[in-house]
C-alpha cells in the first residue's frame, strides 16, 4: 500500500508537470472504485487550472480556483503524466487530458483508492479528525506522549492511528519502532516519555529518509515517471522475517497485530 512517503513522492513529481496547466477535459473509464467517481467532474474539471498540488495524510489535494480534487492512491494506485496520445492501460479507470497534451492518468489494479470532489465552501468528513503531519513542527514527543496516556493499545497500532499521527504507515512503523529499540507489542500507555521523544525522531527520520528515496516499491507502486522506490533496499526489519538483525546477533521476527504484519527484533527491542 502507498504511504506518506509514496504519496509526498507522488506529489513532488507531479508539481512541475501539472501546476499552472489548463484541463481541457476529464475522462471517467471506471467510475467503481473505493467510492464512485463522481460523474459531474467531466464538466467540473473543464477548462479550470491547476493553481497548486498539496498532500494531507495520504492524500493527494489538486486545487483549482473553485475545489479540489481529493485523490487516494488505496492499495494499489499510482498516477502518472503521460502524452495524450498513448494507449490506455487495462486499470486507467480515470483521466485528465491537459493544454500541453499530455495527461494525468489514475491507474489501480485492486480498485481501492477513490477520486472525490470537495467545493471550497466544506470539508469532506474524511479529511476531518486527522492528526498532525509527522514532518511539521506541530508533531513532537509531547503531542505524542500525551496522546498516549491511559492507551492500552500495542504502540505499534498506536503510531498508526490517523487521529495521533497520520501517515506513519505499517513498513514505516515497523521501521520507526526498530529505529527506536521500542517492541511493537508494549502497551503505548506504558510508555515513558524519554522513550517517546526517541520514537518521535525515528519516525522523523524513516518518513523523510524514505522520500528521499522515492519511496519504498512493494508489488504495485512506482513514482509519476514509473521508475520504483528505492528504499526497500535499505529497510531493517520489514519484510525480512528469519533474517539477521543487522544491529545485533538476533532473528527479525513476524507477528500480526491489528491483521497487520508486523516486523521486529525481540532480541534488541524492548
Amino acid at each position: 500500500m502507498p504511504e506518506l512517503p509514496e504519496v509526498e513522492t507522488t506529489k513532488r513529481g507531479l508539481e512541475p508537470l501539472i501546476v499552472n496547466r489548463r484541463i481541457l477535459s476529464a475522462h471517467i473509464y471506471k467510475k467503481k472504485l473505493r467510492w464512485e467517481i463522481p460523474s459531474h467532474l467531466i464538466d467540473t474539471l473543464k477548462q479550470k487550472t491547476i493553481n497548486r498540488i498539496s498532500r494531507r495524510a495520504k492524500y493527494l489535494l489538486i486545487e483549482l480556483s473553485d475545489g479540489k480534487l481529493v485523490i487516494h492512491l488505496g492499495m494499489s494506485g499510482s498516477i502518472s503524466v503521460v502524452p495524450s496520445k498513448e494507449p490506455l492501460k487495462k486499470h486507467h479507470h480515470f483521466e485528465i487530458k491537459l493544454d500541453n497534451l499530455t495527461s494525468i492518468r489514475f491507474h489501480d489494479p485492486r480498485r481501492f483508492g477513490s477520486i472525490l470532489w470537495q467545493d471550497n465552501d466544506f470539508q469532506l468528513k474524511l479529511l476531518d479528525d486527522l492528526g498532525p503531519e509527522p514532518l511539521s513542527y506541530e508533531f513532537n514527543n509531547e503531542v505524542l506522549y500525551n496522546a498516549s496516556i491511559g492507551k492500552s493499545k500495542n504502540i505499534k497500532t498506536f503510531i498508526m492511528d490517523s487521529k495521533v499521527v497520520v501517515g506513519v504507515g505499517n513498513i514505516y512503523a515497523s521501521e520507526s519502532l526498530f529505529l527506536a529499540g521500542i517492541s511493537p507489542k508494549r502497551v503505548s500507555g506504558k510508555t515513558s516519555r524519554d522513550r517517546y521523544k526517541i520514537l518521535t525522531k525515528s519516525i522523523k527520520k524513516i518518513l523523510a529518509d524514505a522520500i528521499n528515496n522515492g519511496g519504498t516499491t512493494l508489488n504495485d507502486f512506482s513514482n509519476v515517471d514509473g521508475t520504483p522506490g528505492y528504499f526497500s533496499q535499505v529497510l531493517s526489519v520489514y519484510g525480512r522475517e528469519d533474517m539477521s538483525c543487522n544491529r545485533c546477533d538476533g532473528k527479525i521476527k513476524r507477528i500480526i497485530q491489528n491483521q497487520r504484519a508486523t516486523y521486529y527484533c525481540p532480541q534488541c527491542q524492548y
